[in-house]
């Protein structure tokens, strides 16, 4: 199994060799006293192409730190000088992020489709129109093939073993025939038979000219034997760098002798570890390039100019524009809404029931003048079951995105604004649609007014106060936790509700909260309810008892103070508000994934 590895669309993976030198990268601790630790203390080495490395150490080594300092994951902290070498020289920055993936330790999928369905977005998201759409299924069937997953084609992915999930993380990144490849953990949560199969993939993906580095563990000793080449972190410093076959013939040199049967790995990690004395004074000083196996290295790169056994193609891979990535995410964003029982079906169900239980017990509200209080707090409860029907669900929504957004935009999968036009367009039909089941039922059994303009002014103030309660919730979901973002988002939907003008008249306000009102645009929207339904002249009202005070429509206005013919700077002002609250959600999105 995994024996192969031929993908016969793709053009060769040229090569990139890394090299680092004096990489050290510090963090701040403690509060309220800051201080600061090192993680990695002036570590250097070298990953070739054609090599499969294995960087390993026990725990708090620094290993997951120093994968993500070389694949750019993280290395604003970073001091040092890290460069990336090609056939042609070295390769700028943004070149080789280009040109390499980063497979994090947890599989980040979406459950929702199934395995070709993923291969396929995968594919049109990374190749584009550069390649016929035979060639693209022959590379997609190859690949499954090569990864045994091909019995899984109509799997979702939430029903993948932990082995087929890490094989479709792997197979998601070589569609574009990726030349670097960093895997985190790749073997955590797999079974020894799961690991090894995991690594002998690895180790086939780089006979193809890859340079691959994963972090490991504690390998089994048939799993460490297929990695070309270890190198070995303790406490931030590098204590070994080299061939694999050479670290017990190595650890002997200084009196370290490997017991016979013991497991290689088990061994280092044991000696890092302090275990059979303190070496590792003596290991740093020790270590150097002499032990890298040469002759192994050059063996690869001569294959590796034959051909090796990857087949060469005379197209190179053009990436699709981010237009085109745009309509490829909009159809996925769309397709996994509809998949989602729980954001559609459930959420629809539930608007509908609700607009009838409102309509019911405000019933005769819209046409009674004794009842025009009552109609007025039936505004406000619409306006309050709106937002926050809208905004609870849209503070989870980024939180639960960021680990398979940050994944997919730092492998280059798509640019971070392309994604969030997407996810904007998609959201707008379905909180139109929501507003809409609530409002109708709601509007007619309570009796507003039978008036097809009234109407739909009416529905415009509902669909704008969901659009901006979604935009508000996405705003607080990316600036705070989601338990904080709760919490926060009922806390001042509350301090906007005291502010909408009922609850505490505005001529009895004081003059500052007042003023702090125009902040709240749940005044907007209670106001354009109101306006909608007793503004533009309406005529008087009936009323069920012999004095209705509120029997003429001004009346009601005027003790609210809601100023007669303001409804259209009200719709203007919510379209302000949810413009406004969608840029400040992209911009807090874009910090947000610069700093996790």
């Amino acid at each position: 199994m995994y024996q192969r590895m031929v993908l016969v669309s793709l053009p060769k993976a040229q090569s990139i060799d890394i090299e680092f030198s004096n990489v050290s990268y510090e963090v701040q601790h403690g509060f309220p006293t800051r201080r600061t630790k090192q993680i990695l203390k002036g570590v250097s080495g070298s990953f070739k192409s054609g090599e499969l490395t294995a960087i390993m150490g026990p725990s708090g080594a620094g290993k997951s730190t120093l994968l993500n300092v070389l694949t750019g994951f993280d290395n604003k902290k970073c001091k040092g000088e890290i460069e990336y070498i090609g056939n042609e020289g070295k390769h700028t920055w943004k070149e080789y992020r280009k040109h390499s993936c980063y497979i994090q330790q947890d599989d980040k999928l979406h459950p929702l489709f199934t395995v070709i369905e993923a291969m396929w977005m995968a594919v049109n998201l990374k190749i584009g129109n550069c390649m016929s759409q035979k060639a693209k299924e022959m590379l997609i069937d190859d690949v499954l093939e090569n990864l045994d997953l091909v019995k899984t084609k109509r799997t979702r992915c939430h029903q993948l073993s932990g082995g087929q999930k890490k094989r479709l993380s792997i197979a998601l990144e070589l569609v574009d025939n990726p030349p670097v490849m960093f895997l985190d953990e790749p073997t955590t949560g797999l079974d020894s038979l799961s690991s090894n199969q995991c690594i002998r993939l690895l180790h086939s993906l780089a006979k193809a000219g890859r340079t691959i580095v994963c972090t490991i563990h504690q390998p089994s000793a048939a799993t460490f034997e297929m990695f070309d080449n270890v190198y070995l972190l303790a406490d931030g410093r590098c204590m070994y760098e080299g061939a694999t076959k050479n670290t017990v013939a190595y650890f002997a040199s200084i009196g370290l002798n490997c017991p016979k049967y013991h497991n290689p790995a088990d061994y280092m990690i044991e000696v890092v570890s302090k275990e059979y004395g303190d070496y590792n004074d003596q290991l740093v000083k020790l270590v150097g390039d002499a032990w890298r196996s040469s002759t192994q290295q050059s063996s690869q790169l001569k294959e590796l100019e034959n051909g090796g056994n990857v087949t060469k193609a005379t197209v190179l891979i053009q990436p699709p524009s981010e237009t085109e990535r745009f309509f490829l995410l909009l159809h996925r964003c769309v397709t996994q809404m509809f998949r989602d029982w729980t954001v559609t079906h459930l959420k629809l169900l539930m608007h509908l029931l609700t607009g009838v239980l409102m309509g019911f017990l405000f019933r005769g509200a819209g046409q009674d003048g004794s009842k025009s209080i009552n109609n007025v707090e039936f505004f406000l409860v619409s306006a309050v079951y709106l937002c926050y029907t809208s905004m609870m669900p849209a503070v989870l929504k980024f939180p639960a995105e960021f680990p398979t957004l940050k994944k997919e935009r730092f492998n280059n999968w798509y640019q971070l604004r392309t994604y969030y036009a997407a996810s904007v367009i998609c959201s707008v039909p379905l909180q139109v649609v929501f507003a809409f089941i609530y409002s109708s039922p709601s509007y007619f059994l309570s009796q507003q007014p039978i008036d097809a303009d009234r109407f739909l002014m009416y529905i415009a103030v509902a669909v704008m106060t969901a659009m901006i309660a979604e935009s508000f919730g996405l705003l607080i979901g990316t600036l705070v936790n989601p338990i904080n973002g709760t919490f926060l988002g009922a806390i001042i939907t509350c301090a906007m509700l005291s502010l909408a003008g009922v609850l505490a008249l505005y001529r009895d306000m004081p003059t500052v909260m007042c003023y702090t009102s125009y902040l709240s645009y749940l005044k907007y929207s209670l106001h354009g309810f109101v306006q909608a339904v007793y503004g533009f002249s309406r005529e008087k009202l009936g009323c069920s008892k012999i004095y209705c005070h509120y029997r003429m429509p001004d009346m009601l206005l005027s003790d609210l103070s809601f100023d007669e013919g303001k409804y259209w700077i009200d719709i203007v002002v919510l379209i302000c508000n949810y413009v406004l609250f969608r840029i400040a959600a992209y911009c807090t999105l874009k910090r947000k994934l610069s700093t996790i």
